[in-house]
């Protein structure tokens, strides 16, 4: 059996410690947060032991899986000390995204985990569900053939004010950019524009072009502007045999052959099918588990941490080409 702790028991920590509790190839043994009064609600919530340092907490329970849920400057700031910490206590560790605010301590947690043999992921959950599952596998029984777009869109609506101009593109975008690469592979280059709503103190609505590096092109719009509902997500995916449309997640996938007006169709079921955003999570950490059951390599895990490092660095990419208002290459990144 598993051991599994949390670091950072707010309301994602909450889903990442039910998600443990509800797999019977892990046992949740400890929850923690720097705040006294989250800690103890948790442990009582969960009937684990609460702790207010990760390192007390590393050394006394010894697990074999970390989830790091912390939020911090622009949403991720806070990742990297525990990341580190579990990664050295000899964990494997599941990250939430974004994989840091800071590139280059993304890169380190990257290096790191590599250098001590450990297996490391980010919670890239939206990719994480069925109806991208049956996606991605008619790409790859080659129902799309080569690729020749990817359009994606993502919005969620956040009225409030936040912490620095490019809040919602590190924040967000994420999800948004390992959708594309889940599909298109990396991305070489990028030309963003970006605007700030009326009332807005940061880059609340984005526009980004693509390059990838297998020679399709993309596109990609998300926002933090337009009221959080049904649907939130959409990306297209064409190539010269056919075209798949997956939105919201888990919601539906359609895949849309080549001279054939006949569809095929993914719906979610309404019974035995996902019922709310937490199932993404419990996906995600549930395959997560799965693979360190099974003795996965770090190379082999689906969601890595090298991929959340690769969102970012193209998020960071398209910063840059705001800035300059020039096309930038995703590789001369590395700040």
């Amino acid at each position: 059996m598993l051991r599994s702790c949390v670091i950072g028991m707010g309301v994602i920590g909450h889903r990442h410690a039910r998600s443990y509790t509800d797999n019977p190839d892990v046992t949740l043994v400890g929850v923690c947060d720097r705040n006294p009064e989250l800690a103890a609600a948790a442990s009582k919530k969960f009937g684990v032991p609460g702790y207010t340092d990760a390192q007390t907490m590393l050394r006394e329970l010894k697990p074999d899986i970390c989830s790091v849920s912390t939020g911090g400057f622009e949403y991720a700031s806070d990742h990297y000390e525990p990341t580190m910490q579990a990664l050295r206590a000899g964990c494997h560790v599941l990250c939430e995204k974004p994989i840091s605010n800071n590139l280059k301590l993304g890169e380190e947690m990257v290096a790191e985990a590599k250098r001590l043999g450990r297996c490391f992921a980010v919670d890239l959950n939206h990719r994480f569900t069925p109806a991208a599952r049956q996606a991605k596998k008619w790409q790859e029984d080659g129902r799309i053939g080569p690729l020749l777009f990817i359009n994606m869109a993502l919005w969620i609506g956040r009225p409030e004010m936040l912490e620095t101009p490019y809040y919602h593109m590190k924040a967000l975008n994420p999800h948004s950019i390992d959708i594309c690469r889940y599909f298109g592979g990396d991305i070489e280059e990028v030309h963003c524009y970006a605007m700030t709503a009326p009332g807005r103190n940061i880059y609340s609505t984005m526009s980004l072009n693509m390059k990838y590096a297998c020679g399709a092109v993309g596109h990609l719009t998300s926002s933090y502007d337009i009221t959080r509902g049904h649907p939130m997500e959409r990306c297209e995916v064409a190539g010269v045999n056919g075209r798949l449309v997956f939105e919201d997640m888990w919601r539906e996938a359609t895949l849309y052959p080549a001279g054939n007006p006949v569809k095929e169709v993914y719906t979610n079921p309404i019974f035995g099918g996902f019922e709310s955003f937490y199932d993404t999570f419990n996906d995600r950490i549930t395959s997560f588990v799965a693979q360190i059951r099974d003795g996965a390599r770090p190379e082999e895990i689906d969601g890595s941490g090298e991929a959340g490092l690769e969102a970012t660095r193209v998020i960071h990419a398209a910063i840059q080409s705001l800035k300059t208002g020039l096309p930038v290459k995703v590789a001369s990144v590395h700040e």
